[in-house]
């Protein structure tokens, strides 16, 4: 086998480099350290995500958040992150609906936050995977009588 520069292999045939993709911990890392670089910033909280239904928490934007802050940033939509909806962080960034409510939520704040503080929320759940209280916590969050009683405050 002969070793050829990409540039030379470009004359023979169509070559796209593909480089693998942040883990979980560097997206977290990277999105902490964009709420750090402005960290006196305010941010707008989301009201209430903890008694919204699953799909209107799932599509639920916040104009001036710290998931705007994340899709704003050209290197995490590059990732893959395709909006700053709640259920597109929750899923890109794979974090629970716990994880992600302390990051987000304005029972924490109040109507805005720092970004110095959403940062340190979002350092906090990078050394919160595999916690077992965290496990439980999402466990229960989906027993049939909890939802009841999450729909019945609606």
């Amino acid at each position: 086998m002969k070793h050829q520069t990409l540039a030379e292999l470009h004359g023979v045939a169509e070559v796209e480099a593909s480089f693998p993709g942040m883990t979980r911990r560097q997206r977290l890392e990277h999105w902490a350290m964009l709420l750090e670089r402005n960290p006196e910033r305010c941010l707008a909280a989301f009201p209430g995500t903890e008694y919204m239904t699953l799909d209107v928490r799932d599509k639920t934007q916040s104009l001036g958040s710290a998931l705007s802050i994340a899709f704003a940033d050209p290197t995490l939509p590059t990732e893959g992150l395709k909006n700053d909806t709640y259920g597109e962080a929750k899923r890109f960034f794979e974090l629970t609906d716990w994880q992600l409510h302390a990051i987000v939520c304005h029972c924490h704040v109040g109507g805005t936050m720092k970004a110095g503080w959403a940062a340190v929320q979002v350092r906090s759940a990078i050394n919160k995977e595999g916690k077992l209280f965290s496990k439980l916590r999402e466990a229960i969050a989906h027993w049939p009588v909890f939802r009841i009683l999450t729909h019945a405050r609606e």
